[in-house]
């Protein structure tokens, strides 16, 4: 298929953190984009104020990724913008509860909205993308834990591994209709999830990481800028992370959080 995707994006979860950063970063890129916020319907409305700033469209749709008509949102917002040539998965929750503790409804709830929204999503994007007849791309945001586990996470990095699976399974479907599909998975970002501000993530250390501080919002946008440009033509089916080298750390793992660096 040749041809150049369409410049309409839908960016789920882009009230705030890296969805909104995504959704600020296409804008300033030529995208018209449809945003989505699950309660914060005053971020969301910042986020597209600041997409018109930029000169593009900006459409508003409330989503809760965890219902079973989730993707509809991508078709009201498609309808709306004139068509879809990029999805970028972002909404998505976490939980902290060991195996033994954790209730059977948060664990699906979790599920439901980590897995089965962005599924949904991206059926109902690839529909449209295959039905106009031009190339698409799609991202889905998983976390550095669609790879690593985490005490206290079960559901979670569940979810994000099974995201992280689908993302490779939509990848060898959808290639022949020049539709790219990948993952973005960020490690430690400053964002309301991870409870530390934008401003702070330069100023926020970790030791135990390579780069030595948390990661920025815009960090993980650039790469899913990359992904959805014509330079990553050639690129599906990968996982990027970003993550600052963290998950290079396992061997290191016995080491104390200030002395890895050192040989002796």
């Amino acid at each position: 298929m040749t041809g150049h995707h369409p410049r309409q994006a839908v960016v789920t979860g882009s009230d705030s953190g890296i969805g909104a950063a995504t959704a600020l970063l296409l804008a300033a890129e030529g995208y018209d984009v449809g945003l989505t916020c699950h309660e914060d319907t005053a971020g969301v409305r910042a986020t597209a104020a600041a997409v018109e700033e930029r000169g593009q469209r900006a459409v508003v749709e409330v989503f809760d990724a965890s219902r079973p008509d989730a993707g509809a949102t991508v078709d009201r917002l498609a309808e709306q913008l004139g068509g879809l040539g990029v999805l970028v998965n972002v909404a998505g929750t976490g939980h902290t509860d060991r195996v033994v503790d954790l209730p059977y409804e948060r664990w699906r709830q979790v599920l439901a909205t980590d897995l089965d929204g962005p599924f949904l999503c991206a059926q109902r994007a690839a529909r449209i993308m295959i039905a106009g007849g031009h190339p698409g791309r799609i991202v889905n945001v998983t976390s550095v834990h669609e790879h690593l586990p985490r005490l206290g996470t079960a559901a979670y990095c569940s979810a994000k591994a099974g995201l992280g699976m689908l993302t490779k399974v939509l990848a060898l479907e959808l290639a022949e209709h020049g539709i790219t599909v990948n993952a973005v998975a960020p490690g430690e970002i400053a964002t309301p999830m991870t409870g530390i501000a934008e401003e702070d993530a330069y100023r926020e250390e970790r030791p135990g990481n390579p780069v030595g501080h948390v990661g920025h919002v815009n960090e993980v946008a650039s790469v899913i800028g990359f992904l959805v440009s014509p330079r990553a033509s050639y690129v599906t089916g990968a996982s990027y992370v970003v993550d600052g080298g963290l998950s290079l750390m396992a061997a290191h793992g016995h080491d104390s959080a200030t002395g890895w660096r050192s040989l002796s």
